[in-house]
């Protein structure tokens, strides 16, 4: 069967118009479709390829009428849309530029969850890869085609294929860069005079202009539903970073049995910035989960772990894996793993295999220096002391654990001393 099954359009039954009617609020949403010109010269007309995976129906519907407010917190408007007002044809909303293939669900929902992390980092150039629903790396730069390829380097592997959602209009180095890689799709605020023709050079690649992305961070609560499998609803309002400024860190400080417990090193400037993005990019992960940040971008992201401390352990590996892969695409142009497989039977290639790996242990795969953050507390200390062993400099986590006190201690304890601050809010992403 191949990829055919991939590129099949699924036959999808979904009404035209959807409307939504929450006591008083009527809101109204149209089925989106697209007209996809082929190298056939036919053009198709659908919507979704397909959901998650193929054959599933799905539909995508567009905000057009209504305005709901709950708790005096008004909800982003028709005007807002994002994702949801792609077109193929109409330059007044947001255009949808490409070959060959419908989007998937997936290509939008990935779309959607780098704009979630973005809305947060608009004041520098920034990129951020998604794949499944995840960001693999996030970076920002005060050059658009640095900020790309510190995103793409976090993790060369998982981005492998992503989406792509960037905040500021696309130049042409920066488009041919992007253009080298693989990538699924491209999201931006605009293109400068030759960059979208550099992008469409690439078959199937997907490519979104979002005119509003320059103002994400105006935009509000949404209402979020999710369906259950006996067909019910929960229905809850988005969540917001509370986080945007240094002086919204709360000193790492708890009593526990009569004794005062307080973090005895503040973070640095370049820490307390990392941490900022770090939990700016935290708000997109699926939980449970942390990540590593060290100069503005990611190095590490361990998404959807059971054990807190499984993630971190996971997290570790990765920057490992990912300084290792860095190193030998740079130095010899191919994979790790294709070193590691010839150099089976050559003693040179085995010789700089294990040079890599030194430099990887010696380097502690790019964590030396860096900074974690976590979206829930540190039930014990057992996460805080497996990334402080790896170099780790600076922590940030809600608090709220009845052992908080084990996880100040640890940083107090560790040689150099670490520092420590509380978010003193959550973020769970499920």
């Amino acid at each position: 069967m191949g990829g055919i099954q991939y590129r099949q359009i699924i036959c999808e039954h979904f009404p035209d118009q959807l409307t939504l009617i929450l006591g008083e609020t009527t809101l109204i949403y149209r089925k989106q479709q697209y007209k996809i010109k082929h190298d056939s010269g036919r053009d198709t007309l659908g919507g979704l390829r397909y959901g998650e995976n193929p054959g599933q129906e799905a539909a995508l519907y567009r905000l057009v009428n209504g305005h709901l407010a709950l708790a005096g917190v008004k909800y982003i408007r028709p005007d807002d849309a994002l994702v949801s007002a792609l077109a193929d044809d109409d330059p007044a909303v947001n255009m949808m530029f490409g070959c060959g293939k419908h989007p998937s669900k997936t290509n939008m929902t990935d779309v959607d969850a780098g704009l979630g992390i973005l809305r947060y980092l608009c004041d520098q150039p920034a990129a951020v890869i998604i794949k499944h629903n995840n960001p693999s790396g996030a970076a920002r730069n005060a050059s658009l085609k640095k900020a790309f390829e510190a995103a793409w380097n976090a993790d060369p592997l998982a981005a492998f294929g992503g989406a792509l959602v960037v905040n500021r209009a696309i130049d042409k180095d920066s488009a041919g860069l992007m253009a080298k890689r693989y990538l699924e799709v491209v999201a931006a605020p605009d293109f400068e005079d030759g960059a979208l023709d550099i992008l469409l050079r690439r078959r199937d690649l997907r490519v979104f202009k979002i005119k509003h992305i320059d103002r994400l961070k105006d935009y509000g609560r949404h209402l979020d539903i999710k369906s259950l499998m006996d067909g019910g609803l929960i229905l809850q309002q988005s969540a917001v970073n509370a986080v945007l400024k240094p002086e919204d860190f709360l000193p790492a400080a708890v009593i526990h049995n009569g004794l005062a417990f307080r973090a005895q090193r503040r973070p640095t400037v370049r820490e307390v910035s990392d941490l900022l993005f770090g939990w700016a990019v935290e708000q997109g992960v699926t939980s449970n989960s942390v990540l590593f940040v060290k100069n503005g971008a990611t190095v590490a992201i361990g998404a959807g772990g059971q054990d807190r401390v499984g993630i971190v352990e996971m997290a570790i590996w990765k920057a490992y894996r990912n300084f290792l892969e860095n190193l030998c695409r740079k130095t010899m142009g191919l994979p790790f793993k294709d070193l590691e497989l010839a150099a089976a039977g050559n003693a040179e290639l085995k010789r700089r295999k294990e040079e890599f790996q030194a430099a990887a242990q010696a380097a502690q795969g790019g964590l030396k220096g860096a900074v974690m953050v976590s979206d829930g507390f540190f039930p014990f200390r057992d996460g805080i002391d497996a990334a402080l062993k790896h170099g780790v400099r600076a922590i940030a986590h809600p608090g709220g654990s009845i052992n908080d006190h084990e996880g100040i201690e640890a940083v107090n304890q560790a040689r150099p001393r670490a520092a420590m601050v509380f978010t003193g809010q959550r973020a769970f992403r499920h």
